[in-house]
């Protein structure tokens, strides 16, 4: 058995211990406990073994990726077990913990500023093309725009989910940067059950919220903030807004307070965007009518946070204590 073999298959538990609402019951799925620690195993490795059969990626290749963080160490992962030279850049805002990990899984990485501009050259996407562009024969995943990312999750995540819940799902709720996981695993849900809501839980500072509600990309709207992994400056051609049935807003306060509340109540240790998605099943588990039944992903661990999510010092210097 390889690595490839273990990815996905993650085991659904209940959370039972939070501030939930009479009649209503909320189910989280450990994405953390992939091998290489996030959800985001799952679309590398389906996007690696189509390159693969399709020819796209050859031995002694290199793969080059913007990611804030875990597509990258899935990439850095597999690239390591195939034989591949994988090239990241990422926003600075990427947790220090995250970039000593891919360095030791042999990536090279590279650090852009996390308030360039999404035309400006120094984004973290714009320095990925044009990586790409600079090494002939490199292969570049396109996560945000690759309609394979929604594919693994309507082939694998929804499914896994549909196999455990089936009909008792009221709702599928999740943050979303690519937007590859509330796409393709909200549509497989929606595709067995029409009636299921799909609720995107984006962060404020990101453009999602203002256009799925007005149709408009909101410049205005576009602002820094410190969850990892969710939200988006710019438009991400995976995200399908045709499957959802709502966008709610999270700021990073509520985010990083339900990952402690999930650490010290649950007994499970995650990152920001697992505080955001069990943050958003609170605020949508309060207007369902019971009896009802939520799920969500929890992403990443939050072992790769250590030095800010749980650290006292970091959240009192950002005013989130």
């Amino acid at each position: 058995m390889r690595i490839n073999d273990v990815i996905g298959g993650t085991p659904i538990i209940e959370l039972t211990k939070l501030d939930i609402p009479d009649g209503v019951r909320i189910f989280a799925k450990l994405e953390y406990l992939n091998p290489g620690g996030s959800i985001k195993d799952r679309i590398v490795r389906y996007i690696i073994d189509d390159a693969e059969r399709r020819g796209a990626l050859r031995p002694g290749s290199t793969i080059i990726e913007n990611t804030s963080g875990n597509t990258g160490t899935a990439v850095a992962m597999l690239a390591a077990t195939r034989g591949y030279r994988a090239i990241l850049t990422m926003p600075d805002k990427v947790s220090r913990e995250k970039q000593e990990g891919l360095r030791a899984l042999g990536a090279e990485i590279v650090v852009c500023p996390t308030a360039a501009a999404p035309n400006s050259s120094d984004h973290y996407v714009a320095t990925a093309r044009r990586l790409h562009a600079e090494h002939p024969g490199s292969f570049m995943l396109n996560q945000y725009d690759n309609p394979l990312n929604a594919e693994a999750h309507f082939r694998s995540t929804g499914p896994e989910i549909w196999a455990v819940l089936r009909n008792a799902i009221t709702a599928f709720v999740a943050a979303g940067s690519t937007g590859g996981t509330v796409s393709g695993t909200g549509r497989y849900l929606r595709s067995q059950n029409p009636a299921i809501e799909v609720v995107l839980v984006d962060p404020i500072g990101s453009i999602y919220h203002s256009y799925f509600h007005r149709g408009v990309v909101d410049e205005t709207a576009i602002g820094t903030y410190h969850v990892e992994g969710i939200g988006e400056d710019h438009l991400a051609a995976c995200m399908d807004f045709s499957v959802l049935t709502d966008v709610i807003q999270v700021d990073d306060r509520a985010a990083f307070a339900t990952c402690r509340d999930l650490a010290r109540k649950e007994g499970l240790l995650c990152g920001g965007s697992s505080g955001a998605n069990v943050w958003g099943c609170l605020q949508v588990a309060r207007r369902l009518e019971p009896p009802a039944t939520l799920v969500t992903v929890l992403p990443d661990s939050g072992a790769k946070y250590m030095s800010k999510i749980y650290n006292d010092e970091w959240i009192a210097a950002n005013g989130f204590d």
